[in-house]
Formats: C-alpha cells, structure tokens, sequence
C-alpha cells in the first residue's frame, strides 16, 4: 500500500489544539474588551449611568438612544468589517503566496467601490422592495469578481510572479478610481455628497439592519473559507505541490477568490473602501503565529475586528467634537506599515526571487 502523502509541514511549526488555544484567546481578549470600551467613546460625553437607567421611557433618554441607536451598532459594524476585510486579506495572501496581497493593494476594494458608485449614481437602490435594498451590495460584489478574475487571468495567462500581480492590482485600482470620477461628474449635488462622504470610509450613520445585512454575507464568505484552510497551507508550497498532493487547485483558487471577493463587496456597500486593514492584521499576525491558515483565518478575523473598531475610536476623538472617516485614520497607520514592508530587504528578496 502507498502511504497517504501529507501537505508540507509549515515553518516546522506543529498547529497543536492547546497552541490553538491559546494564540485564539490571546486575540479574543483585546476583541471583546474593545466591544466593551468602545461603544463609551465617541465625539460626545456619555452618560452611561443614565443611558443604562431602563426606569426612564426610551424616548425621553438621549443618553439611551445615543448609545443602544449610535455607538453600539457603529461599533458592531466595524468590528464585522474589519473580520471581513482581515479575512479576505488572509485569502489573497495565501492563494497569491504574495505577503503585500490584500483587498486595496489588489485593486479590489477599489473594484467594489466603483460598483457601488454605479448603483448610488443609476438610483438602483432607490428601487422598491428587495430589488433597491439589494442592488448596492451586489454591484459592489460584482466589481470586486470582476477585478479579482482579471488580477487571476493575467497571472494565469503570462504566468506573472507576485510582484506582477501586485503591479497589476494597483494600476487597476488607478484605472478604477479614474472611472468612479467620470461617474462622479455627471452625479447630481446629493449623489456627489453621499459618494465622496461613502468613498472615504465611514461608520458615521449605522443601523442595525445593515448591521445584520453585512454580518449575514461576511457569514457566508467565511463559511465558504473554511474547507479551504488546508489547501492554502499546501498550495503556499506552490500549486504543482498542491496537486501532488491531491489538492484540487484550480476549484480552491476558484472557492478562495469568490469568497474573498464576497467579504470585500459586503464590507464596502456598507461602509465604504477601508484600506489597508487586510494587509497590516494578516502580514502581522502571519509573522507572530505562523503561516498555518488554519489559526491565521480565526486569528485575522478577531484582530481585524478590533484594530478597526480601535481606529473608529481613534477617529472620534481626535478631532472631537469632529468626526475624521475611519478609512483616514487606517490610511495613516497603514502606509507607513506598506512602505517599510515594502522596503524590507528579506522581503524585496522574497517578492523578486
């Protein structure tokens, strides 16, 4: 009998259940902290005791409302999102085998972004019933499909490297943005305002119902990453590795680039292009806990959602009473982050080898 061959050991790190363990509670415990703290920060002082005080009607207690109906969905919303985002940063990384792969460097934020900005501007989500609540989502999920199966046509056809890829994605982020103002110019004055608000990266207005819309589609992302952990690890040994191993290559590139895709288009009809959040949580967390996607997929989720929740905070009171657009504030953090990743010698040997 032949025995069964194993994907390759990874950095010759064994995934125990008890390092499991540990490394997920080591990320869930700032999470729920930040959950806990966050909603009592914002642009304005809260009065907790009273917001908390159930013995006054509802709608006589602004301190209430101002909590249960602002801080808590703003916060839950970007939690959701930068799960999201994280994750689809862990996808891209693991099925390009490229450590500066990510939603915005691979143009496909920017690919969801003009998808929305076709629905806001044609008026489809303006449309009666389930058609209008739905067509801004889609749009954005079909722009980020469209980008990402030209990024995956063009490594396919010329066999391009990483850094090919990555050169490719950001001349088609700057393809995009050049569509998304020929949009802009022909919008009236209140498209205009709520597309260049939205472009920006904004948690400012949240209700629970988009609350639950980008939970249940970044749900379903996830889910459809979830098989697909162990055929990343074996595919970051190369894909004739992966199919000596009996990994199905071309269905998992297929399975990881349409979940990837399905994260990105939920978080961005919803809160519009946040950068950098699926390229700094994932190169990060892949340097401390190692390259197995088995704990780097769980772990990128649980420090994403918090490292986006912290910067909303950031954003509310660095110019309070004014409130700055998140995507600002993970904008600063995250190019400096890009630029020193980019000029490290490792990995500039790394990305041209």
């Amino acid at each position: 009998m032949t025995a069964k061959r194993e994907a390759p050991r990874l950095s010759g790190v064994t995934l125990t259940p008890r390092r499991f363990f540990l490394a997920l509670s080591a990320c869930a415990l700032p999470f729920f902290a930040a959950l806990v703290i966050a909603p009592l920060i914002g642009s304005t002082p809260l009065d907790l005791r009273r917001a908390l005080d159930f013995s006054l009607p509802f709608a006589k207690n602004p301190a209430a409302r101002v909590l249960f109906y602002g801080r808590i969905p703003r916060v839950l919303a970007a939690a959701i999102a930068g799960a999201g985002l994280a994750s689809a940063g862990v996808a891209f990384q693991g099925i390009l085998r490229n450590p500066l792969a990510s939603p915005y460097t691979l143009g496909v934020s920017s690919g969801a972004s003009l998808g929305a900005v076709l629905a806001i501007r044609l008026g489809l989500e303006t449309a009666p019933g389930l058609s209008g609540a739905l067509s801004l989502p889609l749009c954005a999920f079909a722009g980020a499909l469209f980008t990402v199966f030209l990024v995956w046509r063009l490594g396919e056809r010329g066999g391009a490297g990483p850094i090919t890829l990555l050169l490719a994605g950001v001349t088609l982020a700057i393809v995009e943005s050049a569509l998304i103002t020929a949009v802009l110019s022909t919008a009236d004055f209140g498209q205009t305002y709520r597309i260049v608000r939205w472009q920006m990266g904004d948690l400012d207005v949240m209700r629970y119902a988009l609350v639950i819309r980008m939970a249940v589609a970044v749900g379903l992302g996830l889910f459809l990453l979830l098989p697909c952990l162990r055929s990343l690890n074996a595919l970051s040994a190369g894909p004739d590795t992966a199919a000596g191993l009996g990994i199905d290559v071309p269905g998992t590139t297929r399975r990881v680039y349409l979940a990837a895709s399905l994260l990105v288009g939920a978080v961005v009809s919803v809160v519009g292009p946040i950068g950098f959040v699926g390229l700094l949580v994932p190169h990060t967390l892949r340097g401390l806990l190692g390259p197995d996607h088995r704990l780097l997929l769980p772990a990128s989720a649980l420090c994403g959602a918090t490292f986006l929740v912290a910067c909303d905070a950031l954003a509310q009171v660095i110019l309070r009473p004014a409130v700055l657009p998140v995507g600002v504030v993970t904008a600063c953090i995250g190019g400096p982050f890009f630029l020193a990743t980019l000029l490290s010698s490792r990995l500039r040997t790394r990305l041209w080898d």
